[in-house]
């Protein structure tokens, strides 16, 4: 049987919006306590978009700060394009964040308050325009940490102890 003509666009409509995650930040929720997360668009040369599609990126020291109004990602590793030769980009350099102007106010509000910080969470493509997903954050001490830890170390005893009830009947 055949398909109704509008269900290749459909599908191809549905893979539009299906994101590629290119770089996750895995100690984000270790180190920091999250408040809110934001998605932005950032500014890019098409040598660094064709290097985020092969992988070649790293957190490194990865921050964002406010300054004049905008929102700047500081410390991004995105590695040279070979095939781009002299119209290439500095692997580590400044990159403006697009968010609304609401959302950069309300950003900024937040930031003024002591020990708030913009931490990336992943970086992916959606549309096929990169994206980054940064947290308004606050650090975590050592005491938040082990807590953490004592918590999800109880929880997997009590999933254990569980399955192991399930298995014996």
């Amino acid at each position: 049987m055949a398909k109704p003509a509008n269900a290749k666009t459909k599908d191809a409509a549905e893979n539009k919006d299906a994101v590629q995650l290119i770089l996750k930040n895995r100690k984000l929720h270790h180190a920091y306590a999250v408040v809110e997360s934001f998605e932005a668009g950032m500014v890019l040369m098409g040598s660094e978009v064709k290097s985020l599609r092969a992988g070649d990126v790293q957190w490194g020291d990865c921050h964002a700060r406010h300054e004049n109004g905008q929102l700047w990602l500081y410390g991004l590793h995105i590695g040279e394009y070979r095939q781009a030769g002299t119209f290439g980009h500095q692997p580590v350099q400044p990159r403006k964040l697009l968010l609304h102007r609401k959302e950069i106010d309300r950003i900024a509000a937040k930031l003024a308050t002591k020990g708030m910080t913009l931490v990336p969470d992943e970086l992916h493509f959606r549309r096929g325009f990169a994206r980054i997903v940064i947290c308004l954050a606050s650090g975590k001490d050592r005491g938040d940490k082990r807590q953490d830890l004592i918590k999800r170390a109880m929880k997997r005893d009590v999933e254990r102890e569980v399955a192991r009830r399930v298995k014996n009947g």
